[in-house]
């Protein structure tokens, strides 16, 4: 069977009214509107115990009125919070910004509040969810300090783990670079030898190539990229052509810094979420009072690495699904990624802990075949390899939907088919530069440049568990599957979307800025501890209504 894809908005026929006219309540209603749901928005202020805004299900997914939603607030209770500036310096994510640049700097983008904003769309989809499948209303809740410290918790995880002062970057500066002809530019790559034969062939010291790949390689663990001169003085002395070409020959990615106004959106943003042309499959397991979440007796077959798709995966897991890894013998090599705790490298726990893991040697007809049993009798199909791998593995959308017509595939994608050049590897600080967001997170200070906080990793797994969940709720609706992509290049979108904050106006009685350690010591809730390592709980809350309580 050829899994024909059908267009289809999984939340077709509900409606919400949004109080508040905040960053989050605005990003919430937008996620909301594009899955099919019909927005009201309500002006004034919102409760009390819904400080940055409020979502309400008026119209439920059967056509009839509903009580659910999800209130939204700037903090946690341990300390007050006011808004997007103070969320910044108590989480961490102003210290993690600056600091490459030697003291703290506030993104100038609503960062935390547009994360807050799609975790109250998600936890809107889930209560239409739980009502398809037999459960009762559930009144959710998301702090936009919850959302910040999610967005940090790899961070969080090493500093807890090493109980030690943060350590200093070390001398150098951090990219990106600048050609002989004035282009900025990032590059990238993930091979140790390439990374040696585009320094060799630029002439840079050999000394200084060695120096430069530790903190290269660890960047997206750090948020600090000291390199030696010489490495910069290398690439200034030759045209962004020449550099261009040099990193295509040797394996590397170039992309020059695009400035906002070269970026050009579409009026609306891709939608690729697809109903399967395929027969009714089983419905889903019913809703569970006794389970872990509002997910529970749902299964989820994740093959991810890095930050994006291990996030999507633990945010379903959070959720209460039952989530198991497919891993290649020996284990997923970031398990043992310095600093461990209890055996586990703390960053990898901060992204994968409460899933199972099954390896299977992809690379084998055997292997292959036990990950296609697994993902069958599962209910989402979750990767973000490269576009076509899934097939070559045999596990793309056309072959398994003749045993498993319900199942829903999403592809944790990077570039979406708009790289800018072929073969550039899809990153974040790579889709950060090619994305305008270099120019959009400009501060006047310093010259433009990519946070080396992992924005469009992180934002991009939060849409890759929304598509989860429209991909289900569809199911829920059909009785068949669909198959979702999302993109780091929808992320970027988003975040242009949203536009420029105010965080990083300077002003009186901000609160202090702290780091990832002491924000896990400050928001106590928000965290649990294993082997002593901070370890992100859910950022949502879920509360079921009785009759009573309505």
């Amino acid at each position: 069977m050829t899994a024909t894809a059908v267009a289809a908005a999984p939340l077709a026929g509900t409606a919400v009214r949004a109080v508040g006219d905040t960053v989050p309540v605005r990003v919430a209603a937008s996620r909301l509107r594009a899955l099919g749901c019909a927005v009201d928005r309500v002006g004034g202020r919102p409760p009390a115990a819904a400080s940055a805004g409020r979502i309400d299900l008026v119209t439920g997914p059967a056509g009839t009125a509903s009580p659910v939603g999800c209130d939204l607030a700037w903090s946690l209770p341990s300390v007050p919070l006011a808004d997007e500036r103070d969320v910044q310096a108590a989480c961490g994510l102003a210290y993690l910004h600056g600091r490459s640049r030697g003291g703290p700097r506030f993104l100038p983008v609503d960062y935390a509040s547009l994360c807050a904003g799609a975790l109250a769309a998600q936890a809107v989809a889930v209560a239409a969810l739980t009502l398809l499948r037999g459960g009762p209303a559930l009144r959710a809740s998301v702090s936009v300090a919850g959302a910040a410290l999610l967005a940090v918790a790899p961070y969080t995880a090493e500093a807890t783990a090493t109980r030690g002062t943060p350590p200093s970057p070390g001398p150098g500066e951090p990219p990106p670079f600048r050609s002989a002809d004035g282009v900025r530019f990032e590059i990238e790559t993930l091979d140790p030898e390439a990374w040696l034969r585009f320094w060799e062939a630029l002439g840079a010291p050999t000394a200084a190539i060695a120096a430069g790949w530790a903190p290269f390689q660890r960047r997206f663990a750090t948020a600090v990229c000291p390199l030696p001169a010489a490495l910069f003085a290398a690439l200034a002395s030759v045209p962004f052509t020449a550099v261009r070409d040099l990193a295509r020959e040797h394996g590397v990615g170039a992309v020059p810094l695009r400035p906002l106004a070269d970026v050009t959106d579409e009026a609306e943003p891709p939608r690729r979420l697809r109903g399967l042309d395929a027969p009714a499959g089983p419905d889903l397991p019913p809703w569970s009072a006794t389970g872990p979440g509002p997910l529970a007796g749902l299964r989820v077959v994740e093959a991810t690495n890095r930050v994006q798709g291990p996030l999507a995966g633990l945010l379903l897991t959070l959720l209460g699904a039952d989530t198991v890894r497919v891993e290649p013998p020996g284990g997923d090599p970031m398990r043992g990624v310095p600093p461990l705790a209890g055996g586990l490298s703390a960053r990898f726990a901060a992204f994968n802990r409460g899933k199972e893991a099954v390896e299977c040697d992809l690379r084998t007809a055997g292997g292959r075949r036990a990950a296609a049993d697994l993902a069958v009798d599962g209910h989402v199909l979750l990767y973000n390899w490269p576009p076509g791998r899934a097939e070559r593995f045999g596990l793309g959308v056309d072959d398994l939907t003749d045993r498993a017509p319900g199942l829903v595939h999403v592809h944790a994608d990077g570039w979406a088919g708009a790289e800018p050049s072929p073969g550039v590897p899809a990153t974040d600080f790579l889709v950060q530069a090619h994305g305008g967001i270099a120019d959009l997170l400009f501060d006047g200070v310093t010259d433009p440049a990519p946070s080396l906080v992992t924005l469009t990793d992180v934002l991009g797994g939060i849409l890759a568990a929304e598509a989860a969940l429209a991909g289900l709720l569809l199911r829920s609706r059909t009785g068949v599957g669909a198959s979702g992509r999302t993109a780091l290049v929808d992320a970027a979108r988003l975040l242009r979307r949203v536009g420029r904050g105010t965080a990083h106006r300077p002003r009186t009685g901000t609160a202090p800025v702290a780091d990832p350690a002491s924000a896990a010591r400050t928001f106590p809730e928000a965290f649990t501890r294993v082997h002593g390592t901070a370890l992100p709980r859910a950022p949502w809350t879920f509360v079921p209504l009785t009759e009573e309580g309505r």
